[in-house]
């Protein structure tokens, strides 16, 4: 691991399948030292295709990626040596108990920190004592998390983490995500939840049709959100005046109440457009992070038109 090296560093990195089928391009991307990074984007926008190139499970068609500075293709063994992951689908012994193979892992990695898998399996309830075989996607799920962490990595690579389990499981594997970022170690979070991420990362990345849309802070990004207008008059009014202001959108008209959404930056024009009018009530609330995705995709299906 190369003394100040970035947990994640690509360039131009791209995958394509059959000679047409691009499922990632050009992606330059660094993850930082010491944080949550959230990777989101839809089924298909090319997240696990992602991760399977950074651990060198598929090979790209051009580009490049290194992990702590070491190259994924060149030093492959080496680069995921400090790595801990957890795979969208993953796969487990079904013969074993959950106990036998966490065991049989631990000694593959030749390197577990016995009384934290312990402490793991305690916080998340993994049931160790029967066949994997058994055992309910849930379940499974916990015994995966408790694989990718139990070894204390330096990076840790979570594909969907969350999947198939109960609300208050899913709060303690972001408490176990945070303290691993808070140790100065590194959490890559893939997700196509941002309810899942926005709690517990600290920048986020979004990708669509393989190419990175935005990357930035989660703080940042909600304060680049709109905002959710909602003006009652005392008797209606002709919204079209509101519609045309740039970035504002008429989002529904119930006699004299008008909803709208509006970029922070046209919030000024918005009041002094709407007191024209007879005001009786006025509501301004800011979207969530959820909305936020949203409308970098819908800016990027407009681009792309």
């Amino acid at each position: 691991m190369a003394a100040g090296s970035a947990p994640i560093q690509t360039s131009r990195l791209s995958k394509t399948y059959g000679g047409s089928v691009r499922a990632l391009v050009d992606l330059d991307l660094e993850v930082q030292r010491g944080e949550v990074f959230g990777y989101l984007g839809p089924n298909g926008a090319g997240k696990s295709t992602t991760i399977r190139l950074l651990l060198d499970l598929i090979h790209p068609t051009s580009g490049s990626a290194a992990i702590f500075g070491l190259d994924t293709r060149e030093q492959g063994v080496a680069s995921r040596r400090n790595v801990g992951y957890l795979p969208g689908d993953l796969r487990l012994s079904d013969r074993l108990t959950g106990h036998e193979q966490l065991e049989s892992l631990g000694r593959l990695r030749g390197r577990v920190d016995t009384s934290y898998r312990d402490e793991l399996c305690q916080r998340l309830d993994v049931v160790l004592d029967r066949p994997i075989r058994q055992l309910s996607k849930g379940n499974r799920q916990k015994l995966g998390l408790v694989q990718a962490f139990m070894h204390r990595p330096d990076l840790v690579v979570l594909d969907e983490p969350t999947a198939g389990l109960d609300p208050l499981l899913q709060g303690e594997v972001r408490s176990v995500v945070r303290e691993t970022a808070d140790d100065g170690r590194t959490v890559f979070l893939s997700s196509h939840s941002l309810d899942e991420v926005q709690h517990v990362a600290d920048r986020v990345g979004v990708i669509r049709s393989g190419r990175l849309v935005d990357v930035d802070e989660v703080e940042s990004l909600r304060e680049r959100s709109l905002r959710h207008v909602t003006a009652t008059f005392a008797v209606p009014v002709d919204p079209s005046s509101l519609g045309s202001l740039d970035g504002v959108r008429v989002t529904e008209v119930d006699g004299p109440r008008i909803r709208l959404s509006a970029p922070e930056t046209a919030m000024d024009a918005l009041v002094k457009e709407l007191a024209r009018h007879q005001l009786v009530d006025l509501v301004s609330q800011p979207a969530d992070l959820e909305e936020i995705f949203l409308e970098l995709y819908r800016e990027g299906d407009e681009g792309g038109r």
